[in-house]
This record gives structure tokens, C-alpha cells and sequence, in this order.
């Protein structure tokens, strides 16, 4: 009897209908209430700039650079003195992946070219801080 019932388990799992208890993400600490950006959306730009240093991550919300690689930004965190800065790193470093989205601290790069004004400020929610 107890082998019918793992195997409805298992059917109901295969079928979608009852969740499979998988590694889940976590929640992390906020870093700012508040995010200035070039749409509500924070999917265009702000501006490219060059990496002048390595940088290592803390954690997943964080992205590793390496010195001299252009990093896309679409988003300077607002409320604790700019200090990190949202966006994506390509490159040779990543080979055929796509480009991988994060923060890092706005002190490891230098702007090279301005693309559009970051003048809409946009609430951080759960998913800006948020580890998979």
C-alpha cells in the first residue's frame, strides 16, 4: 500500500500539482529603500563605465568584475550614500553565458560614457535583493 501512495507522489509531483521541497532562495537584507534610474523599469542604461579594479562578491546579489571590463549600469542605489550601483558585466570573463545582472560597489569603476539622465527614482522591492 505504501508503494501506491509514494507513487501518486511522484505523479502529482511529475504533473505540477504538488510542489517538489527544492533548494529555495533566500531573502537578503536590503541595501537601499530607493533606486534612481532612466525608466520605472530600470531596464535601459544609465551609463557604461570601466572597471579599475578586481572585485570579488560578498554574496549572489553581488557580481564579480575584473579590472578593465565595461560594466552596463542601470541603477544607483540611492539612500545610503550611492555606494553600490546595479548592472552587468560582459565579456570574454563569461565566455558564451549571458551577461550576469548585480551590484557592486560604485567605487571600483569609473564612468567612460554617459547614455541616459538616471532621474526617475523607483522603490526597491524583495526581488532587488533576493539570492536563488
Amino acid at each position: 500500500m505504501e508503494k501506491h501512495g509514494a507513487n501518486w507522489t511522484l505523479l502529482l509531483v511529475l504533473c505540477g500539482l504538488l510542489p517538489l521541497n527544492t533548494q529555495a532562495g533566500r531573502q537578503m537584507p536590503k541595501l537601499s529603500d530607493n533606486k534612481l534610474c532612466a525608466d520605472s523599469e530600470c531596464s535601459h542604461p544609465i551609463l557604461i563605465a570601466r572597471a579599475l579594479q578586481d572585485y570579488y562578491p560578498q554574496d549572489c546579489r553581488f557580481i564579480p568584475i575584473h579590472q578593465g571590463q565595461s560594466v552596463y549600469v542601470y541603477a544607483m542605489l540611492k539612500d545610503r550614500g550611492n555606494l553600490f550601483w546595479a548592472g552587468s558585466v560582459q565579456g570574454s570573463y563569461y565566455g558564451d553565458q549571458e551577461a550576469r545582472l548585480g551590484y557592486f560597489p560604485s567605487s571600483v569603476v569609473e564612468e567612460t560614457h554617459a547614455l541616459m539622465p538616471a532621474e526617475v527614482e523607483v522603490k526597491t522591492d524583495k526581488w532587488d535583493f533576493y539570492c536563488y
